[in-house]
Protein backbone atom coordinates (compact mmCIF):
# COMPACT_ATOMS: atom_id res chain seq x y z
CA UNK A 1 0.00 0.00 0.00
CA UNK A 2 2.82 2.47 1.17
CA UNK A 3 4.82 1.79 -2.40
CA UNK A 4 1.53 1.79 -4.55
CA UNK A 5 0.77 5.44 -2.98
CA UNK A 6 4.04 6.69 -2.84
CA UNK A 7 4.18 10.14 -4.07
CA UNK A 8 7.96 11.86 -4.50
CA UNK A 9 7.58 15.36 -3.66
CA UNK A 10 10.31 18.56 -2.22
CA UNK A 11 13.03 16.82 0.37
CA UNK A 12 12.09 16.87 3.77
CA UNK A 13 13.66 19.78 5.62
CA UNK A 14 16.92 18.38 6.31
CA UNK A 15 17.89 21.13 8.52
CA UNK A 16 19.03 21.26 12.19
CA UNK A 17 19.51 23.29 14.97
CA UNK A 18 22.74 24.06 16.21
CA UNK A 19 23.79 25.24 20.37
CA UNK A 20 27.29 25.51 21.15
CA UNK A 21 28.67 22.09 20.28
CA UNK A 22 25.20 20.29 20.06
CA UNK A 23 23.23 19.76 16.93
CA UNK A 24 19.55 18.48 17.03
CA UNK A 25 16.79 18.12 14.39
CA UNK A 26 13.81 18.23 17.14
CA UNK A 27 10.96 16.26 15.27
CA UNK A 28 10.91 15.08 11.14
CA UNK A 29 8.89 12.76 9.73
CA UNK A 30 9.71 9.43 8.19
CA UNK A 31 8.22 6.83 6.02
CA UNK A 32 6.61 4.66 8.99
CA UNK A 33 5.98 7.87 11.72
CA UNK A 34 8.13 10.51 13.17
CA UNK A 35 12.17 10.74 14.44
CA UNK A 36 14.53 13.07 16.45
CA UNK A 37 17.89 12.94 16.02
CA UNK A 38 20.97 14.71 18.48
CA UNK A 39 24.42 14.93 18.20
CA UNK A 40 27.16 16.44 20.60
CA UNK A 41 30.56 16.52 20.11
CA UNK A 42 33.27 15.99 22.55
CA UNK A 43 36.61 15.06 20.63
CA UNK A 44 39.01 18.18 18.81
CA UNK A 45 36.94 16.16 15.68
CA UNK A 46 33.26 14.95 15.56
CA UNK A 47 34.04 11.52 15.11
CA UNK A 48 30.20 10.46 14.92
CA UNK A 49 28.17 10.38 12.19
CA UNK A 50 24.86 9.48 11.34
CA UNK A 51 22.60 9.53 8.92
CA UNK A 52 18.21 8.64 8.30
CA UNK A 53 16.95 8.44 4.48
CA UNK A 54 13.53 7.88 3.93
CA UNK A 55 11.68 6.94 0.84
CA UNK A 56 13.10 4.86 -1.87
CA UNK A 57 15.89 2.25 -1.09
CA UNK A 58 16.50 1.01 -4.52
CA UNK A 59 18.41 2.90 -7.54
CA UNK A 60 15.27 2.03 -9.49
CA UNK A 61 12.21 3.62 -9.08
CA UNK A 62 10.14 0.60 -8.70
CA UNK A 63 10.80 0.40 -4.91
CA UNK A 64 11.21 -0.95 -2.48
CA UNK A 65 10.14 2.17 0.04
CA UNK A 66 11.26 2.13 3.69
CA UNK A 67 13.70 3.83 6.06
CA UNK A 68 17.34 3.86 6.48
CA UNK A 69 19.00 4.84 9.78
CA UNK A 70 22.71 4.84 10.30
CA UNK A 71 24.93 5.79 13.35
CA UNK A 72 28.59 5.63 12.81
CA UNK A 73 31.12 6.11 15.76
CA UNK A 74 34.40 6.93 14.40
CA UNK A 75 37.59 6.13 16.28
CA UNK A 76 41.14 7.82 15.17
CA UNK A 77 39.81 10.67 13.41
CA UNK A 78 36.63 11.05 11.31
CA UNK A 79 37.27 9.81 8.14
CA UNK A 80 36.34 6.46 8.19
CA UNK A 81 32.62 7.47 9.81
CA UNK A 82 32.73 10.07 7.01
CA UNK A 83 33.49 8.01 4.21
CA UNK A 84 30.40 5.35 5.68
CA UNK A 85 28.20 8.33 5.74
CA UNK A 86 28.60 9.22 1.81
CA UNK A 87 28.88 6.34 0.38
CA UNK A 88 27.27 3.40 2.47
CA UNK A 89 23.52 4.02 1.57
CA UNK A 90 24.48 4.61 -2.15
CA UNK A 91 26.13 0.96 -1.89
CA UNK A 92 22.82 -0.45 -0.37
CA UNK A 93 20.15 1.02 -2.41
CA UNK A 94 22.35 -0.50 -5.41
CA UNK A 95 22.44 -3.69 -4.27
CA UNK A 96 19.01 -3.70 -2.78
CA UNK A 97 18.62 -2.75 -6.72
CA UNK A 98 20.59 -5.50 -8.55
CA UNK A 99 18.84 -8.34 -5.80
CA UNK A 100 15.33 -6.93 -6.21
CA UNK A 101 14.60 -7.62 -2.99
CA UNK A 102 15.53 -6.34 0.72
CA UNK A 103 17.22 -9.02 2.99
CA UNK A 104 20.06 -8.86 5.83
CA UNK A 105 22.52 -10.31 2.92
CA UNK A 106 21.87 -7.14 0.52
CA UNK A 107 22.99 -4.86 3.96
CA UNK A 108 25.62 -7.73 4.66
CA UNK A 109 26.72 -6.72 1.10
CA UNK A 110 26.72 -3.08 1.36
CA UNK A 111 29.18 -3.25 4.64
CA UNK A 112 31.78 -5.68 2.97
CA UNK A 113 31.64 -3.14 -0.23
CA UNK A 114 31.87 0.02 1.78
CA UNK A 115 34.94 -1.55 3.37
CA UNK A 116 36.57 -2.96 0.43
CA UNK A 117 36.15 0.67 -1.07
CA UNK A 118 37.68 2.42 1.97
CA UNK A 119 40.28 -0.02 2.35
CA UNK A 120 41.37 1.02 -1.21
CA UNK A 121 40.99 4.93 -0.24
CA UNK A 122 43.73 3.94 2.75
CA UNK A 123 45.95 1.89 0.32
CA UNK A 124 46.14 5.13 -2.43
CA UNK A 125 46.65 7.53 0.41
CA UNK A 126 49.20 5.45 2.09
CA UNK A 127 52.46 6.82 1.35
CA UNK A 128 50.88 10.69 1.87
CA UNK A 129 48.52 9.83 4.78
CA UNK A 130 49.75 6.14 6.27
CA UNK A 131 47.31 7.47 9.33
CA UNK A 132 44.49 6.68 7.14
CA UNK A 133 45.14 3.09 8.15
CA UNK A 134 44.72 3.85 11.70
CA UNK A 135 41.05 5.02 11.35
CA UNK A 136 38.20 2.78 11.69
CA UNK A 137 34.53 3.28 12.61
CA UNK A 138 32.07 1.32 14.13
CA UNK A 139 28.64 0.90 11.95
CA UNK A 140 25.62 -0.13 13.03
CA UNK A 141 22.51 0.38 10.24
CA UNK A 142 18.50 -0.32 10.65
CA UNK A 143 16.07 -0.77 7.80
CA UNK A 144 12.40 -0.48 8.27
CA UNK A 145 10.45 -2.19 5.08
CA UNK A 146 7.37 -4.30 4.66
CA UNK A 147 6.76 -4.50 8.16
CA UNK A 148 10.33 -5.67 9.07
CA UNK A 149 13.02 -4.11 11.22
CA UNK A 150 16.65 -5.24 9.64
CA UNK A 151 19.57 -4.44 11.60
CA UNK A 152 23.36 -4.82 10.64
CA UNK A 153 26.20 -3.97 13.49
CA UNK A 154 29.62 -4.07 13.83
CA UNK A 155 31.44 -2.54 16.93
CA UNK A 156 29.20 -1.57 19.98
CA UNK A 157 26.78 1.08 18.96
CA UNK A 158 23.55 -0.31 19.85
CA UNK A 159 19.55 -0.01 18.99
CA UNK A 160 16.77 -0.69 21.78
CA UNK A 161 13.34 -0.98 20.95
CA UNK A 162 10.86 0.49 23.02
CA UNK A 163 7.57 -2.55 23.44
CA UNK A 164 4.37 -1.48 25.61
CA UNK A 165 3.03 -4.38 27.85
CA UNK A 166 -0.30 -4.44 27.06
CA UNK A 167 -3.02 -4.28 29.93
CA UNK A 168 -0.18 -1.79 31.88
CA UNK A 169 1.35 1.43 31.21
CA UNK A 170 5.04 -0.06 31.15
CA UNK A 171 7.33 0.20 27.79
CA UNK A 172 9.91 -2.82 28.23
CA UNK A 173 13.35 -2.36 26.51
CA UNK A 174 14.72 -4.81 23.95
CA UNK A 175 17.75 -4.71 23.03
CA UNK A 176 18.41 -5.65 19.43
CA UNK A 177 21.70 -5.27 18.38
CA UNK A 178 24.96 -7.61 19.17
CA UNK A 179 27.75 -5.76 20.17
CA UNK A 180 31.62 -7.06 19.70
CA UNK A 181 33.70 -4.79 22.71
CA UNK A 182 36.24 -6.97 23.75
CA UNK A 183 34.74 -5.74 27.57
CA UNK A 184 32.15 -9.17 26.70
CA UNK A 185 33.54 -12.65 28.06
CA UNK A 186 31.93 -13.76 24.55
CA UNK A 187 33.28 -11.40 22.41
CA UNK A 188 37.33 -12.30 24.06
CA UNK A 189 35.98 -16.13 23.40
CA UNK A 190 35.27 -15.68 20.06
CA UNK A 191 38.92 -13.79 19.40
CA UNK A 192 40.47 -16.60 21.06
CA UNK A 193 39.01 -19.61 18.43
CA UNK A 194 39.28 -16.99 15.51
CA UNK A 195 43.07 -16.91 16.38
CA UNK A 196 44.38 -20.13 19.01
CA UNK A 197 47.85 -19.45 18.55
CA UNK A 198 47.97 -16.36 19.27
CA UNK A 199 47.93 -15.77 23.36
CA UNK A 200 48.01 -12.23 23.57
CA UNK A 201 45.33 -11.78 21.02
CA UNK A 202 42.84 -9.92 24.03
CA UNK A 203 45.08 -7.84 26.68
CA UNK A 204 44.12 -6.21 29.48
CA UNK A 205 45.58 -2.96 29.21
CA UNK A 206 44.80 -0.11 32.08
CA UNK A 207 41.77 -1.92 32.95
CA UNK A 208 40.47 -2.65 30.48
CA UNK A 209 40.35 -5.59 27.72
CA UNK A 210 41.80 -4.48 24.44
CA UNK A 211 42.22 -6.64 20.99
CA UNK A 212 46.34 -7.10 20.80
CA UNK A 213 46.37 -4.55 23.65
CA UNK A 214 45.24 -1.87 21.11
CA UNK A 215 41.48 -1.25 20.47
CA UNK A 216 38.21 -2.70 22.47
CA UNK A 217 36.11 -3.57 19.42
CA UNK A 218 36.53 -6.25 17.46
CA UNK A 219 34.30 -5.90 14.53
CA UNK A 220 34.76 -2.33 12.25
CA UNK A 221 34.83 -0.72 8.82
CA UNK A 222 38.52 0.64 8.81
CA UNK A 223 41.30 -0.09 11.38
CA UNK A 224 43.20 -1.57 7.80
CA UNK A 225 46.60 -1.61 10.11
CA UNK A 226 44.58 -4.73 12.14
CA UNK A 227 43.55 -6.47 8.83
CA UNK A 228 46.10 -6.19 6.24
CA UNK A 229 49.55 -7.12 6.79
CA UNK A 230 50.56 -4.40 4.51
CA UNK A 231 49.87 -1.76 7.03
CA UNK A 232 51.54 -3.18 9.58
CA UNK A 233 55.04 -0.95 8.76
CA UNK A 234 56.35 2.40 8.20
CA UNK A 235 55.55 5.05 7.56
CA UNK A 236 52.84 3.61 9.98
CA UNK A 237 53.40 5.33 13.68
CA UNK A 238 55.20 2.81 15.33
CA UNK A 239 52.26 2.74 18.53
CA UNK A 240 49.68 1.13 15.80
CA UNK A 241 52.18 -1.35 14.47
CA UNK A 242 52.28 -4.59 16.06
CA UNK A 243 55.98 -6.27 16.78
CA UNK A 244 54.59 -9.86 15.13
CA UNK A 245 53.67 -10.24 11.36
CA UNK A 246 50.07 -11.36 11.24
CA UNK A 247 48.34 -13.76 8.05
CA UNK A 248 45.07 -13.10 8.62
CA UNK A 249 42.87 -10.38 9.51
CA UNK A 250 42.39 -9.37 13.54
CA UNK A 251 39.11 -7.64 13.43
CA UNK A 252 36.45 -8.23 10.68
CA UNK A 253 33.81 -6.03 8.92
CA UNK A 254 31.82 -8.87 9.18
CA UNK A 255 28.48 -7.63 10.70
CA UNK A 256 25.59 -9.01 12.91
CA UNK A 257 22.49 -9.63 11.75
CA UNK A 258 18.98 -9.62 12.92
CA UNK A 259 15.14 -9.59 11.33
CA UNK A 260 12.69 -8.44 13.85
CA UNK A 261 9.01 -8.59 12.73
CA UNK A 262 7.65 -5.56 13.82
CA UNK A 263 4.68 -5.73 16.03
CA UNK A 264 1.59 -3.50 16.77
CA UNK A 265 3.21 -2.89 20.38
CA UNK A 266 6.49 -1.80 19.22
CA UNK A 267 6.39 2.05 20.01
CA UNK A 268 9.50 3.14 19.40
CA UNK A 269 13.33 2.66 18.34
CA UNK A 270 17.03 3.85 20.14
CA UNK A 271 19.80 4.04 17.67
CA UNK A 272 22.66 5.55 19.69
CA UNK A 273 26.52 5.38 19.51
CA UNK A 274 28.32 4.16 22.75
CA UNK A 275 28.73 7.62 24.49
CA UNK A 276 24.79 7.71 25.25
CA UNK A 277 25.06 3.72 26.85
CA UNK A 278 28.11 4.67 28.97
CA UNK A 279 25.67 7.05 30.85
CA UNK A 280 21.78 5.30 30.50
CA UNK A 281 20.61 1.79 30.70
CA UNK A 282 18.68 0.77 28.16
CA UNK A 283 15.87 0.89 30.52
CA UNK A 284 16.40 3.89 31.43
CA UNK A 285 16.75 5.28 27.83
CA UNK A 286 13.18 3.73 27.16
CA UNK A 287 11.60 5.38 30.06
CA UNK A 288 13.12 8.55 28.82
CA UNK A 289 11.42 8.77 25.47
CA UNK A 290 8.24 6.55 26.80
CA UNK A 291 7.48 9.83 29.33
CA UNK A 292 9.08 12.63 27.49
CA UNK A 293 7.12 14.49 24.52
CA UNK A 294 8.66 13.35 21.10
CA UNK A 295 9.22 16.82 20.04
CA UNK A 296 13.08 17.12 21.44
CA UNK A 297 12.89 13.64 22.68
CA UNK A 298 16.84 12.90 21.09
CA UNK A 299 18.21 16.33 23.11
CA UNK A 300 16.46 15.08 25.90
CA UNK A 301 18.32 12.18 26.26
CA UNK A 302 21.62 13.42 25.29
CA UNK A 303 21.40 15.95 27.91
CA UNK A 304 20.48 13.50 30.54
CA UNK A 305 23.76 11.79 29.31
CA UNK A 306 25.65 15.09 30.02
CA UNK A 307 23.91 15.45 33.34
CA UNK A 308 25.10 12.36 34.46
CA UNK A 309 28.48 12.35 32.84
CA UNK A 310 29.02 15.79 35.03
CA UNK A 311 27.34 13.95 38.02
CA UNK A 312 30.29 11.53 37.98
CA UNK A 313 32.64 14.13 37.97
CA UNK A 314 30.82 15.79 40.94
CA UNK A 315 30.43 19.09 38.45
CA UNK A 316 27.56 20.57 37.14
CA UNK A 317 26.29 20.41 33.40
CA UNK A 318 26.47 24.13 33.35
CA UNK A 319 29.89 23.95 33.71
CA UNK A 320 30.63 20.81 31.85
CA UNK A 321 29.07 22.72 28.96
CA UNK A 322 31.91 25.97 29.02
CA UNK A 323 34.22 23.08 28.40
CA UNK A 324 35.69 23.39 24.91
CA UNK A 325 35.68 20.11 22.03
CA UNK A 326 39.11 18.03 23.00
CA UNK A 327 38.96 18.99 26.45
CA UNK A 328 35.06 17.75 26.49
CA UNK A 329 36.52 14.18 25.52
CA UNK A 330 38.11 13.66 28.98
CA UNK A 331 34.35 13.52 30.40
CA UNK A 332 32.42 12.39 28.05
CA UNK A 333 32.59 10.66 23.99
CA UNK A 334 31.10 12.02 21.22
CA UNK A 335 27.02 10.98 21.47
CA UNK A 336 24.24 10.67 18.73
CA UNK A 337 20.89 9.61 19.08
CA UNK A 338 18.63 8.78 16.76
CA UNK A 339 14.80 8.20 17.75
CA UNK A 340 12.15 6.34 15.60
CA UNK A 341 8.60 6.66 16.33
CA UNK A 342 6.80 3.79 14.81
CA UNK A 343 3.21 4.35 13.74
CA UNK A 344 1.53 0.92 13.55
CA UNK A 345 -1.32 2.23 10.91
CA UNK A 346 1.79 3.51 8.14
CA UNK A 347 3.73 0.24 8.76
CA UNK A 348 0.83 -1.92 7.95
CA UNK A 349 -0.10 0.29 4.86
CA UNK A 350 -2.99 2.04 6.11
CA UNK A 351 -2.00 5.14 5.45
CA UNK A 352 0.53 6.93 2.70
CA UNK A 353 3.37 9.36 3.28
CA UNK A 354 4.44 11.57 0.62
CA UNK A 355 7.55 13.61 0.96
CA UNK A 356 10.67 11.81 1.18
CA UNK A 357 13.58 12.76 4.21
CA UNK A 358 17.49 12.77 3.98
CA UNK A 359 19.08 13.97 6.86
CA UNK A 360 22.23 13.73 8.16
CA UNK A 361 23.55 14.48 11.98
CA UNK A 362 25.61 16.69 12.97
CA UNK A 363 25.29 19.88 10.08
CA UNK A 364 28.21 22.47 10.82
CA UNK A 365 29.72 20.35 13.56
CA UNK A 366 30.19 17.71 11.08
CA UNK A 367 31.78 20.04 8.88
CA UNK A 368 34.51 21.39 10.82
CA UNK A 369 36.18 18.26 10.28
Amino acid sequence: MVKSCWKPSIEGDSRGCLDGLLWYKDMGQHVYGDFSMAVVQANSLLEDQSQLESGLLSSSSSGPYGTFIGVYDGHGGPEASSFINNNLFCNFKSLVSENQEMSTNVLRKAFLATEDKFLSLVRKQWLVKPQMASVGSCCLTGVICNGLLYIANAGDSRVVLGRSVRGAKEVIAMQLSTEHNASFDAVRDELRSLHPDDPQIVVMKHKVWRVKGLIQISRSIGDAYLKKAEFNKEPLLPKFRLHEPFRKPILSAEPSLLVHKLHPDDQFLIFASDGLWEHLSNQQAVRIVQTSPRNGIARRLVKTALKEAAQKREMRYSDLNKIDRGVRRHFHDDITVIVVFLDPHLINGSSCYNSPMSIKGGGRLASRC
